[in-house]
C-alpha cells in the first residue's frame, strides 16, 4: 500500500467510524494506531451526507495517525452487505503455443474476460474472487503462473453493489483527504478474520450485530456464498429504551451499556437504577428486568428475521454453526437469546488484540487482516477491475469454449421445486447444490 508495510482499515458504520492502522513485523500483523469517532451522515449503513461522513472519517484517521506518528494516505474500505449480489462467473483466453508459460498478464486478462457482462445500469462491480483456474482442461488450479498451456480459464465469484453506494463511499474518503486502496465486502473480510480453517471450509454463519443494521453471511470453502441483511441493529434497541422510558437518546445508550442485558430470565426485579425522564424534575426508578424486556423484544425481532432468511436458504445446519460479533453482541445475554431463536449454539467472537478486546472493533480489524494477507493471485485478479473488462478473445479451433459463461446469481432459496429429481436428496447435498455448484 501507499503506507509501505502499514495497512489501514476503514470501517464506516452507522453509529461509529473506526480506523485501524497495523504494520507487518516478522510476518506478524501488529496494531499501531486506532481512531474511533461517532458517525455522522450515516443511516442504516448508507451515507446520506457525504460532507459530514468525510469530516468524521478525517477525524478518525487523524486520531489513528497521531498515535502512530505517520501520515495515512491509503485505506482499505469495507462495503456493507446490504444490496450486495453474488454471481458465479467464468472467463477464458487463448494463451498461445504450448511452449509459452502463463504469466501474471494472462491471469489479469482471463479475469477481465470474466468481467465482460451486461450489468444493470444502476450496479457496478465491487470485487472478483477467483475460485479455480483451468489449464487445458486440468481444473482445481490455485495459481496457474509458470504453467504451460494453450487455453486458460478462470471460475470465480463476482460481487456487485449499487453504483450510488460505491460512489458515495469513494467521495467521502476522498473528501477526507485519503485514497481508496481497495474495496472489500465487509462480511467476506469478517469471515476470513474470525473463523478457523475448519469453519471456513465446512461452512459457518457469521452474524454481525451492528448499530444500524445486522448482517448474516454464509462462509463456505473459504468464500462468501450468501448474505442477508436486517435493517435494524443496536441503535434501534437504544431508540426503544428512549421511547419506552421517555428519556433522551444519550441517556438510553448509557442505560443499555451500563445496565442492559438481553436475558430477561436472569435479570433481577430487585436490581434498580434511576432514569432521567424528559419533563420530570426527579429521576424515575426502574428495574433491571424491565430494561431487559425492552432490549430482548427488539433483539428477538432482529434474530427471528435473520433466522427466517437463513432457514429459507437451508444455511442453519452447516457444521461450523453460528458465530456472532459486532458492537451490541457484547451485551450480556445476547448469545443466549440467539441460541434460543436459532435453535443451535451461538459462539461470541471477541478480538484478542490488546486494547481492542471488544466486538465493536472486529470489522475494522478484519479489513486490515484481509488486506495484509491477500495472496498474489488475488491481487492480480483484483487489478483487472482497474483496467476494466476486455473484449472476449476468439475461440481456439481445437477447443471451442465460450469466452465467458453466462452468470447466475447465487440463489436465496431452495430450487427443489424446479428439480423434482432432487427433492429427496439429503439436506447438505441440497444446500451445497443450491449455493456451491
Amino acid at each position: 500500500m501507499g503506507n509501505q508495510d502499514i495497512y489501514v482499515g476503514l470501517d464506516i458504520g452507522t453509529t461509529s467510524i473506526k480506523v485501524i492502522a497495523a504494520e507487518i513485523t516478522a510476518g506478524q500483523l501488529s496494531v499501531i494506531g486506532v481512531g474511533s469517532q461517532r458517525a455522522d451522515g450515516m443511516s442504516r449503513g448508507v451515507i446520506v451526507d457525504i460532507d459530514k461522513t468525510a469530516a468524521t472519517i478525517r477525524a478518525a484517521a487523524q486520531q489513528a495517525a497521531d498515535k502512530t506518528g505517520i501520515t495515512i494516505h491509503n485505506v482499505v474500505v469495507g462495503v456493507p452487505a446490504s444490496l450486495l449480489q453474488i454471481e458465479q462467473v467464468s472467463g477464458m483466453i487463448a494463451v498461445g503455443d504450448t511452449s509459452k508459460e502463463i504469466t501474471a498478464d494472462d491471469v489479469r486478462n482471463v479475469a477481465s474476460t470474466a468481467l465482460t457482462r451486461n450489468l444493470p445500469p444502476e450496479r457496478t462491480v465491487l470485487s472478483l474472487t477467483p475460485d479455480e483456474f483451468v489449464v487445458d482442461g486440468f481444473d482445481g488450479i490455485n495459481d496457474p503462473r509458470g504453467m504451460i498451456g494453450v487455453r486458460l480459464e478462470m471460475h470465480g465469484l463476482l460481487f456487485t453493489v449499487p453504483k450510488t453506494v460505491l460512489h458515495n463511499l469513494r467521495r467521502a474518503v476522498e473528501k477526507a483527504g485519503l485514497a481508496v486502496e481497495m474495496f472489500i465486502a465487509a462480511p467476506q473480510a469478517l469471515g476470513e478474520y474470525i473463523l478457523s480453517d475448519g469453519e471456513k471450509d465446512f461452512g459457518t454463519v457469521v452474524i454481525d450485530l451492528g448499530g444500524g443494521q445486522s448482517t448474516a453471511a454464509v462462509i463456505h470453502d473459504r468464500k462468501l456464498k450468501f448474505t442477508t441483511t436486517d435493517l435494524e441493529g443496536g441503535e434501534y434497541v437504544t431508540k426503544d429504551i428512549s421511547v419506552v422510558l421517555n428519556t433522551s437518546f444519550p441517556d438510553a445508550e448509557r442505560l443499555k451499556r451500563e445496565y442492559g442485558t438481553a436475558d430477561t430470565m436472569s435479570a433481577s426485579e430487585e436490581q434498580t437504577f434511576p432514569v432521567t425522564v424528559v419533563g420530570k424534575s426527579t429521576p424515575v426508578t426502574i428495574s433491571e428486568k424491565y430494561l431487559a424486556e425492552i432490549i430482548e423484544a427488539r433483539l428477538a425481532q432482529i434474530f427471528t428475521r435473520l433466522n427466517d432468511a437463513l432457514d429459507s436458504a437451508h444455511a442453519l445446519d452447516l457444521p461450523g454453526g453460528i458465530v456472532i460479533t459486532g458492537g451490541d453482541a457484547a451485551m450480556p445475554g445476547v448469545s443466549a437469546l440467539a441460541d434460543d431463536i436459532f435453535g443451535r449454539q451461538v459462539k461470541l467472537y471477541v478480538p484478542s488484540e490488546v486494547g481492542l478486546r471488544h466486538p465493536a472493533f472486529t470489522q475494522a480489524l478484519a479489513l486490515v487482516h484481509t488486506a495484509a494477507n491477500l495472496s498474489d493471485i488475488n491481487r492480480i485478479v483484483a487489478s483487472a477491475l482497474k483496467s476494466g473488462p476486455v473484449a472476449a478473445p476468439e475461440k481456439p479451433k481445437a477447443a471451442p469454449v465460450a469466452a465467458a459463461e453466462e452468470t447466475r446469481q447465487v440463489p436465496d432459496d431452495d430450487n427443489d421445486d424446479n428439480e423434482p429429481a432432487k427433492k429427496k436428496e439429503p439436506f447438505f447435498k441440497r444446500f451445497f447444490g443450491t449455493f456451491f455448484d
